[in-house]
């Protein structure tokens, strides 16, 4: 059985199936981010459910290329996200779901784990935000933003579901800060973590 075996042929011919049957809605920049996201859900919608504001991924590549902290909010994101690139550029990543003072401050307040590692993240300097499963853990940034207590250069706020997924999006768009987001329920930490490999691989000038 014939089939093609090299991931890196694989990721080419998945680009070259995708790039004709886009709409080309967005910019230059934004294309990769779109390009990725439908890659990795196989789900054509990502290109009208996106959403940038403020130069998002022109903010994120300065970011990146001046070396900064990245929070995300699950392992999964974490895993997903090619950490050797980071390293390259001189940038960290951090996931605080899963450290004891998260259980201990989630316990203590009654509040999830997901927003105790916002706290934490707050507290250490956290530039650029990769949400893709948690609405709670969106809120608490907003609020942190609101109370002047935290002022990231880049969210991704990309989370799945039904209860409080597209609220927290929609509550994110309004804010005066450089987003990308998704319209409605759909995201998910895959997509969180494919957004930022695409930032990340325009910021190294890596090819599609």
């Amino acid at each position: 059985m014939m089939y093609i075996k090299n991931p890196n042929e694989i990721e080419k011919r998945s680009f070259e199936i995708i790039m004709p049957n886009l709409k080309f809605t967005h910019g230059e920049l934004e294309l990769p981010v779109v390009l990725r996201a439908i890659h990795t859900t196989g789900d054509y919608e990502y290109e009208n459910i996106l959403r940038f504001k403020k130069d998002a991924v022109e903010v994120g590549i300065k970011a990146l290329k001046e070396g900064c902290k990245i929070f995300t909010d699950t392992r999964m994101a974490y895993s997903g996200i090619n950490k050797r690139t980071l390293e390259s550029i001189n940038c960290s990543i951090d996931c605080f779901v899963d450290n004891p003072l998260v259980f201990q401050r989630s316990k203590e307040e009654g509040i999830t784990r997901s927003m105790a590692a916002v706290d934490i993240a707050a507290q250490n300097g956290v530039d650029i935000f990769v949400i893709g499963n948690a609405p709670t853990a969106l809120f608490r940034i907003i609020e942190h933003i609101k109370n002047g207590t935290l002022n990231p250069k880049l969210i991704i706020g990309v989370p799945v579901g039904f209860v409080g997924a597209a609220e927290s999006k929609e509550e994110l768009r309004k804010i005066d800060v450089p987003s990308i987001s998704t319209v409605g329920t759909k995201g998910g930490s895959n997509v969180a973590a494919a957004i930022l490999n695409a930032i990340q691989y325009l910021a190294v000038e890596r090819c599609l």
